[in-house]
């Protein structure tokens, strides 16, 4: 099987709920089911228009 990565981008009050689902339904209880890293997220921006932060992830 291919390796894939998945990038998400949540609201702080969600990451709980995303790592719970996505653990329930991804884990298969072999090795190389992988990881999950919460890391902060400062901002994001859209290229094609400037928008910036939740605008820019709608």
């Amino acid at each position: 099987m291919d390796n894939v990565l998945i990038e998400i981008v949540v609201d702080d009050e969600d990451v709980e709920e995303v790592i719970d689902i996505i653990c329930e339904h991804a884990k298969t209880g072999r090795p190389g089911d992988g990881m999950i890293f919460v890391i902060p997220l400062e901002d994001a921006v859209r290229a094609r228009t400037g928008d910036r932060g939740k605008d820019a992830l709608s």
